[in-house]
């Protein structure tokens, strides 16, 4: 259809969309580096120090951005997973009931924003017809936000969007994922083992793909002294999204019965 008749880019344009904040470019207008690149590669010369406070200017803006379009979602909880999970995978599946059950629970659903196991908990998030919330980010293929997203933010900088995720959110669900579910997962661990959040449940779902991590941590990690017993307790691990849901409901309610300052993590039999 033409754009005489006013339709929407084609699908070819739509999968070459790059996001760099609130600003969409295409085809030529495509920067070849993005915006965190040229933040943290600063090498030689002394340009760094006219242009970086100008920054902190733009990364203000991006929080107050999500600080305004986050506030009033209510109780949520956020959910991570790999972009590469294809919708005939049974973690795409796994996904779906993730979002929906979460959203039955009383929360709305936070996720990247992108493909695969992410857009899978959006699509359960709206089919059960709760709040959809999609964070997306500057990366160099980036495909803009999954269709099933009804209320998205796009960030320039991985910390400014990483924020979001935490304070909005009252726990993590992760589905199998690679580098940056890793990265998101172990980063929340951190906040949680050095008390920086608070009554905050992590859970992993699919025992196959996350068992062999969790061995390693004991038979490694904890053998060599670098984290302690109690460490392990600040994850659940499950295959049952029931459980999962339940866990984050737990805690959450326990929460708010406590004072701020304690820490109640997840049951420790739940960990297996």
């Amino acid at each position: 259809m033409s754009a005489k008749g006013g339709s929407s880019a084609s699908a070819w344009d739509r999968e070459r969309d790059y996001h760099k904040g609130p600003v969409t470019l295409r085809r030529g207008q495509v920067p070849g580096s993005t915006t965190d690149q040229r933040l943290l590669d600063s090498h030689g010369g002394a340009d760094w120090v006219h242009t970086d406070p100008w920054r902190v200017l733009r990364i203000q803006a991006e929080f107050v951005e999500g600080f305004g379009a986050l506030a009033e979602i209510g109780p949520a909880v956020s959910v991570f997973g790999s972009a590469r999970t294809k919708p005939d995978h049974p973690t795409y599946a796994l996904g779906v009931r993730v979002g929906a059950s979460l959203v039955e629970a009383g929360y709305a659903v936070i996720t990247g924003g992108g493909p695969g196991a992410m857009e899978a908990a959006n699509k359960g998030a709206v089919a059960a017809g709760g709040t959809s919330v999609g964070l997306g980010i500057e990366v160099p293929f980036e495909q803009g936000l999954n269709e099933y997203v009804d209320l998205g933010v796009n960030f320039r900088y991985f910390f400014a969007r990483k924020t979001m995720f935490v304070k909005y959110a009252c726990g993590f669900i992760v589905l199998p994922g690679g580098f940056g579910t890793l990265d998101e997962l172990f980063e929340a661990i951190t906040l949680v083992q050095t008390k920086k959040v608070t009554s905050f449940p992590i859970v992993l779902v699919g025992t196959d793909y996350w068992g062999g991590l969790l061995d390693w941590l004991r038979s490694s990690a904890l053998e060599h002294g670098t984290i302690s017993p109690a460490d392990l307790d600040l994850v659940t691990m499950t295959d049952d999204v029931d459980v999962a849901v339940r866990t984050i409901v737990r805690a959450d309610r326990g929460s708010q019965r406590e004072e701020p300052t304690t820490h109640a993590g997840p049951e420790v039999g739940e960990l297996r």
